[in-house]
């Protein structure tokens, strides 16, 4: 789900302000910053202008890795665990937001559209790009925002590519295998990059009805949402001047809605695990104000064919067996987990590869490399995967502490 919208994720991004004042001005501003609490960025409910997600429909690969601009916000999700041969063990997060301002009342009321600008656009991207270094106990994060014009920033269908400015993913081959064409994707900020190539071992995972995932009450607070729940990627990763050559797994999330949460959902625990035996969970459990699991939580088991079981909210347990407080806002996460599934007998604990990998940037969320062990039917389950906690950030009590941003206007 990642989402949920995170879309979501988050975006964020309304930081409308920063972005009305830099599509009408058009000038530079590396220096705005805000720290927006997700829940007031995704409770708001201006949805005219844009289409919604409302029923089922075919989705069409390759075209619809592409964008979606009738919708308000989309992102192009990747997460994943990655080795060195000697077992040196390394996490990445690469996302790329695109967020529409509101076409109807933000467009006419907040612009002087008489004057054409090259600069001037309706399309915001903002991109998140996270290094977990497990052997240091180390996490890299960092963000950037561009707008949708003058090849800063934005997404093609055919050939499939998203980009904001440097950072991208593309298709890097003409052969695609059920609509799903070999990817590369690269980022770089400072001394840390990665550089990787991914091939998706199955076929697209329709989440919720046919891939129309409802996230709330009420007709179109919902969104499109598929999965690529195993990539095999290979690559590099550098960190300062050491390069490490790497061979795992990546799960691509891909959804795009205009929606919101409801008044009272708070945010979401979102799990992605790959298992050793073949197997994918996908499972996110929506949070309501007074902390009780929301009725719109649900998961799916992928089966090692690619056959899908879904799981509703009263077939995951979920247990949260400790808890991590971030240093900077002093926002409490879980932090250790207990998560059964009685219609698979399986039963898992999961836990971070580091506890500290909250991500200090417009919004803060925490988004991590995991591992985990257990059973299913007497047989050893292990296998590594990511986790997201949305709804538990604070707004910082002093903006300068808020370090780590690398703005792009």
């Amino acid at each position: 789900m990642k989402k949920i919208y995170l879309t979501s994720l988050l975006v964020v991004l309304s930081l409308a302000i920063v972005v009305s004042y830099m599509l009408s001005t058009g000038k530079v501003n590396n220096k705005i910053k805000a720290s927006v609490l997700l829940r007031s960025v995704l409770a708001d409910e201006d949805t005219s202008g844009y289409e919604r997600a409302i029923a089922p429909k075919k989705l069409v690969f390759p075209k619809d890795h592409g964008p979606h601009p009738e919708f308000k916000t989309e992102w192009w999700y990747f997460t994943g665990n990655l080795d060195t041969k000697y077992g040196r063990h390394f996490g990445y997060q690469f996302t790329i937001f695109r967020i529409s301002l509101a076409k109807k009342s933000l467009a006419k009321q907040s612009f002087d559209t008489s004057t054409p600008s090259p600069w001037r656009t309706n399309q915001i991207y903002m991109g998140h790009f996270t290094i977990t270094d497990v052997k240091n106990n180390k996490f890299y994060c960092f963000e950037r925002f561009s707008r949708g014009s003058e090849n800063l920033a934005g997404a093609s269908s055919l050939p499939f590519k998203v980009w904001l400015e440097d950072w991208n993913v593309e298709a890097y081959s003409n052969d695609a295998i059920n609509g799903i064409p070999e990817l590369r994707l690269l980022a770089k900020e400072g001394d840390i990059s990665a550089r990787l190539s991914l091939k998706s071992l199955k076929n697209p995972v329709l989440q919720g009805d046919r891939g129309l995932s409802q996230k709330g009450e009420g007709k179109g607070n919902a969104s499109y949402y598929y999965s690529l729940p195993r990539m095999k990627t290979e690559g590099t990763i550098s960190i300062a001047d050491e390069e490490f050559s790497l061979k795992g797994l990546s799960w691509m999330d891909r959804e795009w809605s205009t929606s919101a949460l409801d008044k009272n959902q708070s945010g979401w625990d979102w799990f992605s695990l790959q298992l050793n035996d073949g197997r994918e969970i996908m499972y996110y459990q929506m949070r309501r104000s007074d902390g009780s699991k929301d009725r719109y939580s649900n998961g799916i088991i992928i089966s090692p064919d690619g056959k899908v079981t879904k799981l509703n909210k009263d077939e995951v347990e979920l247990h949260v067996l400790s808890y991590w407080t971030s240093p900077r806002d002093k926002a409490q996460y879980p932090s250790t987990w207990r998560l059964k599934i009685p219609k698979g007998n399986i039963d898992l604990q999961i836990v971070p590869y580091v506890k500290d990998q909250q991500l200090n940037v417009s919004i803060h969320y925490w988004e991590g490399a995991v591992r985990f062990w257990g059973n299913s039917n007497d047989k050893t389950l292990s296998g590594n995967g990511y986790v997201e906690l949305t709804g538990y950030e604070k707004i910082l009590a002093d903006e300068k502490e808020n370090t780590g941003l690398t703005r792009r206007f």
